[in-house]
Formats: structure tokens, C-alpha cells, sequence
């Protein structure tokens, strides 16, 4: 399926999380981050939307900004900050603390946990 045919869930969160971190490039950063990180992840839009909303979508944002900083235009910026959540795996520490299966990519398992929390929450 083609996810960036589908409607773009907007931040539910505009004061922090990713929205709030990516400051003034956040409305042309959301809908790129939103794409990236499920077609890595495999994962539906809403469960991204509440990882990005979340205090790893912070984080990841973070990473988008580092990027940034060295000299990446947005989309590059986005694209590396998910390649490189998709390259590191989750540690048993990491397991243990959040119940995040061993070895699963970092992004991919953030993006599940964020998913199941908000779930039990509701």
C-alpha cells in the first residue's frame, strides 16, 4: 500500500515530541518523517504519529536537527536520522527496561512500544 496517498494524521502534540522540537520546519518536516518512518518501519501512520508525538519522537527529532546542522536539506535530514534508528538494534538493557524484543530494529520497536502504550492508556 501507498502510504503517502493515504491522509497524514496530524500531531496531537504541537508543544513537544517532534512537532514541537522541529520548531519552524515542523509543518514541511511532519509529513516527510511521517512517510519515512513507516515505510522503514512497516508500521501504520497512527502508530507513527503517536511515536512522533511521543518523548522518542523528541529524541528523533533531535537527530533530524543534528542533521540539519551539518548541512542536510529537511528530507536528507529525515532519511538519515531513520536510517539510522533502523540501524541500531535494541540491547538487552533496552529489553529489559521497556519489554522490547532483543535485536528488533530501534526505530521499528519505538514506533510498537509508543503503539502498545497508547493503547493500555486508552
Amino acid at each position: 500500500m501507498n502510504k503517502t496517498a493515504l491522509t497524514i494524521p496530524a500531531t496531537t502534540n504541537e508543544s513537544w515530541g517532534f512537532w514541537g522540537t522541529m520548531n519552524e520546519k515542523a509543518q514541511s518536516a511532519w509529513p516527510l518523517a511521517m512517510t519515512a518512518v513507516a515505510d522503514a518501519t512497516g508500521q501504520s501512520l497512527e502508530s507513527v504519529q503517536t511515536f512522533l508525538d511521543s518523548r522518542h519522537g523528541r529524541h528523533f527529532a533531535d537527530d533530524v536537527n543534528n542533521a540539519l546542522f551539518l548541512g542536510a536539506n529537511l528530507q536528507d535530514a529525515i532519511k538519515q536520522a531513520t536510517q539510522r534508528w533502523m540501524g541500531w538494534t535494541i540491547s538487552r538493557q533496552t529489553s529489559k527496561e521497556y519489554g522490547i524484543p532483543k535485536g528488533l530494529p530501534y526505530l521499528t520497536g519505538f514506533v510498537i512500544h509508543c503503539d502498545i502504550c497508547e493503547e493500555l492508556a486508552a
